[in-house]
């Protein structure tokens, strides 16, 4: 746990590396569920700053400042202005200064058609000739071929089984939810689609041409987005981004569940990618057949809480209950299951 002082120390330093004076004052921003954020204030007409401290585990070795820096760098770089700057890196203590994002966060039913094609823009800017991103490293959990998507998904299914821990609150509504609905509702899915390439559909094996291969913020939608002033969306939180399928992003785009994206806004929508990306249309089959899967997805990223790795990082950055926070995890889980076409 970083103390005050400990902090103010870093936002100094960071601040005067980017050529600032130290903060006048500093104070926690709410919503991050892995890190912690803080806005820098200056004073003398200096714009304000976000300090990000990142999570670290050696369970979890994912380099998040990394990811991230690089990502906004080659974005800014190329000129997209939808992403916050980023100012100042401290590799020692896990922090980065950014330019601070005056905004709101998107409620629930609030997105539209509008948004949608702010994000589409968005995806399309990082992803516009020259592509320069081909020595970028891959996004986390990133998929090459149909089959990889398969494989990711098995795991975190078994995974959830597997490492509910045995002090877990809800450990018996959990794991009878897990046995008794995820597995068979992922069988389905999982025969669905394997169905659908031995009707030569698809091809599950055969790996994406370099030029299928996208740029991806990954962990994308309009839970990681700021409403400016000027009506403007800016993207934030690229932690996990990187090289990786279309279908990946265009399915977690539509199954992220904090801010959801209304399913009939899914053909313009993918329509959008596959012209702006100048994908085959092969990948409109790809991604129907893939939504369910990432529907069942992100119902085992929802029980992550039960998770002791997980819930060690939410707990990091949240800081609540978790007794509260595994009984509306559940909830949501068996919400979002719902949605599973069965």
């Amino acid at each position: 746990m970083s103390s005050e002082s400990d902090i103010r120390a870093t936002a100094a330093r960071l601040s005067i590396a980017a050529g600032r004076p130290p903060p006048l004052a500093f104070a926690p921003i709410s919503g991050g569920k892995n890190n912690r954020v803080y806005r820098l204030d200056y004073g003398d007409g200096v714009a304000p700053a976000a300090l990000k401290r990142y999570f670290v585990s050696k369970a979890d070795p994912r380099n998040r400042l990394a990811t991230e820096w690089a990502f906004l760098t080659y974005a800014r770089a190329r000129g997209v202005d939808a992403v916050p700057s980023a100012l100042a890196v401290e590799e020692e203590t896990h922090s980065a200064l950014y330019s601070f994002v005056p905004g709101r966060k998107l409620a629930p039913g609030e997105v539209g058609a509008r948004e949608v094609g702010a994000a589409l823009d968005f995806i399309a800017a990082i992803n516009s000739a020259p592509r320069a991103f081909a020595e970028m490293p891959a996004g986390s959990e990133a998929c090459f071929a149909v089959g990889q998507h398969l494989a990711l998904i098995d795991r975190r299914v078994t995974r959830l089984e597997q490492q509910i821990g045995p002090d877990v609150p809800m450990r018996d509504e959990a794991m009878h939810f897990v046995r008794t609905m995820i597995f068979p509702a992922w069988e389905t899915v999982r025969a669905r689609i394997l169905r659908a390439a031995a009707a030569g559909r698809i091809n599950s094996d055969t790996a994406l041409a370099p030029s299928e291969i996208c740029l991806s913020p990954s962990d994308f939608g309009f839970h990681n987005a700021l409403v400016r002033p000027d009506g403007k969306i800016t993207f934030i939180d690229f932690e996990y981004a990187g090289r990786d399928d279309p279908a990946k992003l265009v399915c977690d785009f539509f199954c992220q569940p904090e801010v959801p994206v209304p399913l009939d806004l899914w053909r313009p929508f993918t329509e959008g990618v596959i012209a702006r990306l100048d994908l085959s249309a092969r990948f409109r089959v790809v991604f129907d057949l893939l939504l369910d899967a990432y529907r069942l997805k992100w119902v085992c990223i929802i029980l992550n809480e039960f998770v002791a790795t997980d819930a060690a990082r939410r707990g990091y950055a949240v800081g609540s209950d978790r007794i509260t926070r595994c009984s509306a995890q559940l909830a949501k889980a068996q919400e979002k299951l719902a949605q599973v076409a069965l």
